[in-house]
Parts: C-alpha cells; sequence; structure tokens
C-alpha cells in the first residue's frame, strides 16, 4: 500500500494495485501518483468512480477540485496501460483513494426544542429522556465526538443543579439533590440549555450547537400506602387484597422484601402491584408485620428507595383467661381485721390488652371448710383483690382454707384455684435464758473467731417462722464493731465471736448488752422488755505487742546527685504500750544511707549512683526501747532520678575493623555508642566528630543516628598497618558530657577477606626442610622393615614346598 504525491523517484512507480489517503478540502490540481510505463505501453487511461475530479495524464494521477468525505468516502478507480494503438495492454489495476476527514461541519440538533416530564423523587442517575445531536464528520475521528453539557437551568435554587446530563449519550437524569428536592407544588416546570461541542469538547476550534429543554415535574405516585388493619383469623377466602402501590411509569416489576425474617411471610404481590394477605393471621402469634414493596425496571435494577408497609393484626376474643399457676397461694394473721387485703389473683387473657376482650371478672364459687361459716372472703370483681369478708380467724380453728374462683372474659370462664394459709401472730416476745452471762477474761491477742461466749432465748410463736426466729444483737459495749454473734436458725442458739481483734489500749473493760428480737415486727400492744435483754463483762488483758509502722512501705525521691549527708526520707512507728521506740536499718547493702534511731529521719552518707541501682530498697526495724525489746520491719524504697554524670562512651570493643592493602576505593566502617545515664523517650542524640584536628585529611566522621556514626577513608593512600583513631562523642546532656574513643583500624594484606600475617620461626620448632627430611627418613625406615618381612616370609614358603615334595616319594612302612 502506498501514499503520496507523486514526486520522482519517491511518489511514482510501475502500475499495481494501489491504495491512496487524501485529506478532504485540499487545494485542486494536486498530483497524488505518477506510473511508469513500460514498452509497449505508451500511455495511461482512468476510469472508475472519478465524479469528474480525478484524471491522469502521461502517467500523472492528479484530483481537479478538492475532495468532500461526505460526498463520497472512498473513490474506486481502474488504471489501463494502452499502446500506441490505443489497445490495452496492462491493467485495468484498482487504485483506490480514501477521503480522510477534517473537522468541516458542525453538530446540530435533532430538534430545535424538546420536551419532557420527571416524577418527584425519581431515582437519580435513571435517565427519563434524551436530546440527540449529529455532526456528519467521521464519528471514529475526534471531528465526529460529541460531547453535551447543561449550560443553563432555570430556575436555579440555591444554585443547586437538580438535573444532570451524560456528556456521551444525552441522557438526563435527575441528581442527587433533584430526587429530594423536586415539587410540583414549589416549581411544576424547569428550563435547561443544552449545548453539543465536536471534537470531543477539548479543543478550542471546535463547533457547537444547543437546544432548548422544557421539563415538567409530576406529582410522584410511588408513595408508602396508609397502614393496614386486619382481623385475626379470618375465614374469608385468600388470599385477599388488602392494599396497593404504584410507580410512576407502566412496565415495573414488583417484589416484597421482608424487614425480619419470618418462619413464614404471608404476603404477596403481583405485578400490578396490589397486595394480598394469603393466610389468616393470628395476633397472638404476631400483632404486626413491617415489609416493604420493591419495584424495579426489566434490567433487574431498583427504579426507586423501597415503599414501608405496616399491617396491624385486629384482635377478637379468642383466648379464655389462664390462671397464674394451678394453685395461688395466701397468707392471712389470724388478728387480720375485717376488709384488710390477703392477696391478689391475677390472670391472663392473650387476647389484647385494654379491649373488651382482655376484661377479666373474677367470682368465688366455692369454700372449704366453710366453718365457722360461708363467706368468709370476698374478692373485687375487676381487680382480683382478696379481701377478709366477715371476722377474724383463728389458726388453732382452720389453719387453711381452698378458694374455687371464677375468672371470665365476655365469652369464656375459668375456674382458678386459691389456698389461703392462716398464720401466726408474732404477739410472743424473746426471752433470755439468764440476764447476766457475768465474766470473761480474754488477752488482747485472742484470735479473730474464736467464739467466746454461748447464748441462748426462746419464742414461744409458732416454730420456724418469722415471729419465732430470733436475732441477736449487741447495743452497748461494742462500739468498735469488735464482736459478732451468730445464730443457728434451728435452735436460736447464740455464738458471740471476734470479729475485729481486741485491743488493751483502746478498751479494756466492755460491759455488753445483747438484745433478742425477732425479724417480723411485734403486734401492737406487744413491745420488747427486760426479758429480752441480757448483759456481759468482758475484760482484756495486755500482751506486749511489738512497735507498728504507720505503713509497710515507706518510698522517697531523690536526685543521685544530692550530697552526704541530704535528708532522704523518714519513717514513723508507735509502740502499743506507749514505749520508746529505737530505729536501724538492714540490708543497707551499699552502705548509702543512716537513720536517725529516735526521729527515725533517713539520710545520706555516701555518694548515691544511679546506674549501680535506681531503686534502692533497704529494711527499717523498729524496736521498744525496754520490755520485751519487741521489733518490727518495714520497708524503705528510695528511687534515684538521673542526673548526666557518664560520659558517652563505645557499645562493645571494636577489635576487628579493618581494611584490605592497598585499599583500592575510599571505604567506610559503622560503630555504635552508648550512655549509662538514664535516656529519654526518643532516646539518645549523640554527636561525633574526630579527635584529633590532624586527621581531617584522611579521615571523615558522618552522624547516622543517634546512636551510630560511620568512620570513612578520604583517600587510598594508607600504609599496611594499625591506625588508632580518637573520636569524640558528645551526649547533649545537661550539662553536656564528652567522651574520646579510640577506633583501631588496621590496613593487611587479606586473603579471603581476613588478614594474612606470615609466621616467624620460634626456637625449638623445626623449620620447613628439616620437617620434610624427617618425613623422608621415617618413610625410608618403614620400607626396609617391610622389605626384611616380605624375603622372611618368601624363605618360608620355599622350604614348606620342598617338605611336601619329599614327602610324596618317601616309601611307606610298615
Amino acid at each position: 500500500m502506498t501514499t503520496g504525491y507523486g514526486q520522482e523517484g519517491r511518489f511514482s512507480g510501475p502500475l499495481k494495485p494501489m491504495t491512496f489517503s487524501i485529506f478532504e478540502g485540499q487545494e485542486e490540481s494536486q498530483i497524488i501518483f505518477q506510473f511508469k510505463s513500460s514498452p509497449p505501453a505508451v500511455t495511461f487511461k482512468l476510469s472508475g468512480e472519478t465524479d469528474g475530479i480525478f484524471h491522469i495524464q502521461d502517467g500523472l494521477l492528479y484530483h481537479s477540485r478538492a475532495l468532500d468525505r461526505e460526498t463520497r468516502a472512498v473513490h474506486k478507480l481502474q488504471v489501463s496501460a494502452l499502446d500506441a494503438y490505443g489497445a490495452t495492454v496492462e491493467g485495468p489495476v484498482p487504485i483506490t483513494i480514501e477521503v480522510k476527514d477534517i473537522n468541516d461541519n458542525r453538530p446540530v440538533f435533532l430538534q430545535s426544542k424538546y420536551e419532557g416530564s420527571v416524577r418527584q423523587n425519581s431515582r437519580p442517575g435513571k435517565p427519563f429522556m434524551y436530546v440527540n445531536a449529529t455532526d456528519l464528520d467521521d464519528p471514529a475521528t475526534p471531528n465526529g465526538q460529541l460531547i453535551y453539557q447543561i449550560v443553563i437551568q432555570l430556575p436555579k435554587i440555591n444554585n443547586v443543579m437538580y438535573f444532570q446530563i451524560n456528556n456521551k449519550t444525552g441522557a438526563i437524569s435527575l441528581t442527587s439533590e433533584g430526587s429530594q428536592e423536586l415539587d410540583p407544588i414549589k416549581n411544576p416546570s424547569y428550563n435547561l440549555v443544552v449545548s453539543v461541542k465536536d471534537m470531543g469538547g477539548q479543543n478550542e476550534n471546535s463547533f457547537s450547537d444547543s437546544t432548548s429543554v422544557d421539563i415538567t415535574v409530576k406529582e410522584n405516585i410511588w408513595k408508602a400506602p396508609e397502614p393496614v388493619e386486619i382481623v385475626e383469623n379470618s375465614t374469608n377466602p385468600h388470599p385477599i387484597k388488602i392494599t396497593q402501590v404504584r410507580w410512576n411509569e407502566p412496565g415495573a416489576q414488583y417484589s416484597l422484601v421482608e424487614k425480619e425474617k419470618l418462619p413464614r411471610f404471608p404476603f404477596s404481590i403481583d405485578q400490578e402491584g396490589d397486595i394480598y394477605v394469603n393466610q389468616p393471621l393470628d395476633r397472638e402469634e404476631k400483632d404486626s408485620y413491617v415489609f416493604y414493596a420493591v419495584a424495579k425496571d426489566e434490567l433487574g435494577k431498583p427504579l426507586a428507595f423501597p415503599l414501608q408497609i405496616h399491617v396491624k393484626v385486629n384482635d377478637i376474643n379468642d383466648n379464655p383467661p389462664t390462671c397464674p399457676s394451678t394453685v395461688t397461694i395466701f397468707e392471712v394473721q389470724e388478728n387480720e381485721k375485717i376488709g384488710s387485703n390477703i392477696g391478689t389473683l391475677v390472670a391472663h387473657d392473650m387476647d389484647e390488652a385494654n379491649t373488651i376482650n382482655s376484661v377479666l371478672e373474677y367470682r368465688i364459687v366455692d369454700q372449704t371448710p366453710k366453718s365457722p361459716r360461708e363467706g368468709l372472703f370476698l374478692v373485687q370483681a375487676y381487680t382480683g383483690v382478696f379481701q377478709l369478708a366477715l371476722y377474724s380467724l383463728k389458726k388453732q380453728d382452720t389453719p387453711q382454707y381452698q378458694l374455687t374462683v371464677e375468672v371470665s372474659d365476655k365469652d369464656f370462664k375459668t375456674l382458678c384455684h386459691v389456698q389461703i394459709n392462716v398464720i401466726d401472730i408474732n404477739d410472743q416476745i424473746p426471752i433470755f435464758e439468764k440476764s447476766d452471762y457475768g465474766n470473761l477474761t480474754l488477752a488482747e491477742d485472742t484470735v479473730v473467731g474464736s467464739i467466746i461466749l454461748v447464748i441462748q432465748a426462746t419464742d414461744a410463736d409458732e416454730p420456724f417462722t418469722g415471729s419465732s426466729k430470733i436475732l441477736y444483737r449487741i447495743t452497748q459495749g461494742d462500739s468498735e464493731g469488735r464482736l459478732g454473734i451468730d445464730t443457728d436458725p434451728q435452735t436460736n442458739t447464740g455464738y458471740v465471736m471476734i470479729k475485729k481483734p481486741l485491743d488493751f489500749e483502746t478498751a479494756a473493760i466492755h460491759n455488753i448488752v445483747f438484745q433478742a428480737e425477732n425479724p417480723e415486727p411485734l403486734v401492737p400492744g406487744v413491745e420488747y422488755n427486760a426479758s429480752s435483754f441480757a448483759t456481759f463483762n468482758l475484760f482484756v488483758t495486755d500482751v506486749n505487742e511489738a512497735p507498728r509502722f504507720s505503713q509497710q512501705v515507706f518510698q522517697a525521691k531523690v536526685s543521685e546527685d544530692v550530697a552526704i549527708g541530704t535528708k532522704v526520707g523518714n519513717v514513723t512507728a508507735k509502740d502499743p504500750e506507749g514505749l520508746d521506740i529505737s530505729y536501724s536499718l538492714r540490708g543497707d547493702m551499699r552502705g548509702w544511707l543512716k537513720i536517725d534511731p529516735v526521729t527515725g529521719e533517713i539520710f545520706s552518707v555516701a555518694p548515691l549512683d544511679r546506674e549501680a541501682e535506681s531503686l534502692y530498697r533497704v529494711q527499717v526495724v523498729a524496736t521498744e526501747v525496754g520490755g520485751s525489746s519487741l521489733s518490727s520491719i518495714a520497708s524503705f524504697h528510695l528511687t534515684l532520678t538521673d542526673v548526666n554524670d557518664n560520659p558517652p562512651r563505645l557499645v562493645k570493643e571494636y577489635t576487628g575493623l579493618l581494611f584490605c592493602y592497598p585499599l583500592r576505593e575510599a571505604g567506610s566502617l559503622i560503630f555504635e555508642a552508648t550512655d549509662d545515664d538514664q535516656q529519654s523517650l526518643q532516646g539518645p542524640h549523640f554527636t561525633f566528630s574526630l579527635g584529633s584536628e590532624s586527621l581531617q585529611n584522611d579521615w571523615e566522621v558522618s552522624k547516622i543516628n543517634g546512636t551510630h556514626a560511620r568512620l570513612s577513608t578520604k583517600h587510598t593512600g594508607f600504609e599496611e598497618r594499625v591506625y588508632n583513631i580518637p573520636i569524640l562523642i558528645n551526649d547533649g546532656g545537661q550539662p553536656p558530657l564528652e567522651g574520646t574513643v579510640s577506633l583501631p583500624v588496621t590496613f593487611c594484606t587479606c586473603v579471603k577477606g581476613s588478614c594474612f600475617q606470615p609466621t616467624d620461626h620460634h626456637p625449638g620448632m623445626p623449620t620447613v626442610g628439616m620437617a620434610v627430611g624427617i618425613l623422608l627418613t621415617t618413610f625410608l625406615v618403614i620400607g626396609m622393615i617391610l622389605a626384611v618381612v616380605f624375603i622372611q616370609m618368601k624363605n618360608k614358603g620355599r622350604d614348606n614346598v620342598e617338605n611336601a615334595q619329599a614327602s610324596e616319594v618317601k616309601p611307606l612302612r610298615n
């Protein structure tokens, strides 16, 4: 395939099928190609779709007018070679002229004005109308690539665009704001000006056109219906239509989506948007339903947001009352007054509360026994409250009554059973067996939990009831609660025990008063008297006790550079008997501290060092002066805060730093520094420099981070020896400290990455020549020994053979 404009050598050649590409709109009389003839051909003939534009003369193919791609994009021509007589000697050969497009046509909208409509709340991004423009230029080139744009929206409320356009397809849809804000009552119509540009809208020389679009806003009919009410247990044929939804346009596909997963979903929707209940509903199983109606297009994409459907199931009276239990038990004291409330029977009804279907009425239909007479109890009709109706009851006459109660709603009746127990009243007080439990002497160190006394009271009320149960408490003589009393629930025996340690120094004598009482209140007119009280005297004897520290661990904090003799803390202790106390230290392994034996003040007596021990622990001994010299021990913890008193140093001893000699290029070594002082959270920030200015022409130190640096050579002209390089390291502390360290760097001949050093001859060790002579002598002696052994073995074998031959010829003897 060849293209060209007929320059000799480049745009000329023999007759053969060819294709040429030519831009439309170019000047006339442009030469396309020159065909060369071979005898007997002397001229050429042109035929085909010339359209009076293409010609050939003397082998020159040219066009006489500008080409127009929109008129004809491809010209099919034929060229024949003729002889002098006009006879065809070659061809016809097909020649194709492709007319290439230029942007010489502007885009044009198909309509000067468009009209459309949209429903409010339509889904954003879903097209509701299209505008279209055409361009005669080649759509396969940028000349025919059209871009749409909305340039004006009227009205434009709050400068917000409610509409958008697909710049390639011309599809107009709502924006998110438009989907929410369009309201036909506020603004029933909008006008848009839409432009279209060719060249993909990217060229300032592109052509454009515009059109007007009038849009009418229609009311949205995709709305949630009013809540639906359905009577439960309907006997009508199902399914039953209960409500409907409608999309704004026909053709929507409807479906229902559950809000909560149910064992069975009793609703359905048809493709008209009608919603049905498929079976009878039971309010007692579920009293309401919430689900969603969804509208989708033919591709299954949602057309709008789902609508929420509410269904309420209305109650009918289909449940009888139920009793709270098989038997409901009430208790009534034997001296209760007439009209007193005994208890409340609460029956249940599964029908809807606060409706006529669940209103219950109570009635007593039987009393057993009927002694001393019938009608001893009554029940309030609508509350179920039971009352004593006639007179007080006596337990010894009748301890228990059985009542049958009818509970009814407007359609159903149920019988419930009530048992009323007559209980004894608390009209007897507890009485101590004796009023004085005498005296008891105990040492103040008596073990906590020890039972020191047993007390006993009795109660004449009914056993094992709240009226006869006895609780003991101490009303006088034990303000600090050192004693406690536990009661045996079977025998009402009280066990007095020590709850807290006794203290002779606080109270040497306890004049105790016990009271016995019931958990149930006494009946009116009955009160506790002296019979319910008893006394007891407890004498506490002194026991010599060790001093007591105010706390078990004393803590203090000082800087490690405090002066000798500085007070660093103090401890306090007291002796329960009031004796003087002497303080001493134990475990002062470093000899840093001393304590004032009288005041308990602790002082430093030697320089402190946080790096040696940051938390220094010693024991303090408090010993009573006089008496039994008892003592006790507490701990003293001294925290030492850091000061910058340690210069930086190398983290380790660097002994293997070497460069291979001769040095071929500048090299470097990395080393690390550390500091024994306490570091900040950010870590050390050391600075590094050479320790001697005379080394600056040969060596260089550069910082890598706060702890590492690099020692580098500046040239390669070093001798084969060891260089000790001084490095100055500054810690940047307060105050800053510096340390000078030495890095030994060796330049040596290397063998496999290690220094090669020839070994000298040591006295007493053989040289290499001596070692070789010794080895050869050893081999010679071994060879001589082996030769002798071999000769002997050979001679012995020969003798054995001769002996054997002689035996064979020797005659036999008798």
